[in-house]
C-alpha cells in the first residue's frame, strides 16, 4: 500500500501516520529525514541539496523528487510506504505525480486530516510539556488530554508534575500563521495539492476535530 498523508500542523498527522505505518507494516518516510540522510552520506543529490541549504535557499524539486524516488525504491519500501511532508504545494504535487507515473509507481491512497485553521493553531499553542517526561501528552485546548488541576495550578495529567512548560516555536503565532498560510492555500498551496490528487486517485478524508482515538478509528475503518 503506497500512501500520502496530509494534515496541517496541529492536526495530529504524525500520530496518525505512526498508526497507519504500524497497520500496514510500511516505512514512514519523511522528507526531512531523507534530506539529512543524503547529506550525511554525501550522496550526489545530498551534496547538491546541501549547497542550497547552506545558502538559506529552498532545495529545488528536481533535487528533492529524485531523492524521494530513490527512498521509495529501497528494499524496506517494496511492500509499500507512507510519505509525509511532501508535496507542500500544487507545483510539487504535479511534479511528484509525473515522476511516479514515469517510474510506474502507483499511489494507492491519499489521507487528508481535515481540521480548521483556528483549531489547528489553538492545538499548537496549547501544548504543554511535562518536565518529568515529554511523552506525557498535555494540551489546554484538547479535553481528552487537558492538564489536571491541583491547588489552583495546572499539573501533568499523567504524573502530576507541577512543572509544565511550552516550546518557544509553539508560542510563535507569526510562524504558525506562516506555515498555515501555505497549508490552507487552496490555489497554489498544500490544500491545492490535495485537491489535485482528488482528481487522480482515492482520497480518504477524516475529521481531525475528534480525539486521537476517534480519528484513528475512523481512519482505520475507511482504510478497510
Amino acid at each position: 500500500m503506497n500512501i500520502l498523508i496530509f494534515g496541517p500542523n496541529g492536526s495530529g498527522k504524525g500520530t496518525q501516520g505512526a498508526i497507519v505505518q504500524k497497520k500496514f507494516g510500511v516505512p514512514h518516510i519523511e522528507t526531512g529525514v531523507i534530506f539529512r540522510q543524503n547529506i550525511s552520506k554525501k550522496t550526489p543529490l545530498g551534496e547538491k541539496a546541501k549547497a542550497f541549504i547552506d545558502r538559506g535557499e529552498l532545495v529545488p524539486d528536481d533535487i528533492t523528487i529524485p531523492m524521494i524516488l530513490d527512498r521509495l525504491k529501497e528494499d524496506d519500501a517494496k511492500k509499500g510506504w507512507l510519505l509525509d511532508g511532501f508535496p507542500r504545494n500544487l507545483a510539487q504535487a504535479e511534479a511528484l505525480w509525473a515522476a511516479l507515473q514515469k517510474e510506474n509507481i502507483k499511489l494507492d491512497i491519499v489521507i487528508e486530516i481535515d481540521l480548521d485553521r483556528e483549531t489547528a493553531k489553538k492545538r499548537i499553542m496549547g501544548r504543554r510539556l511535562c518536565k518529568t517526561d515529554n511523552n506525557h501528552p498535555n494540551n489546554i485546548y484538547i479535553d481528552a488530554i487537558k492538564p489536571a488541576e491541583k491547588d489552583g495550578k495546572i499539573v501533568c495529567r499523567v504524573c502530576g508534575c507541577e512543572e509544565l512548560a511550552t516550546r518557544a516555536d509553539d508560542q510563535d503565532a507569526a510562524a504558525i500563521d506562516k506555515r498555515h498560510g501555505i497549508y490552507y492555500d487552496t490555489k497554489t498551496g498544500t490544500l491545492a495539492a490535495v485537491h489535485y490528487f482528488k482528481e487522480r486517485t482515492k482520497v480518504i478524508i477524516v475529521d481531525g476535530r475528534s480525539g486521537v482515538k476517534e480519528v484513528s478509528e475512523d481512519l482505520m475503518k475507511k482504510l478497510g
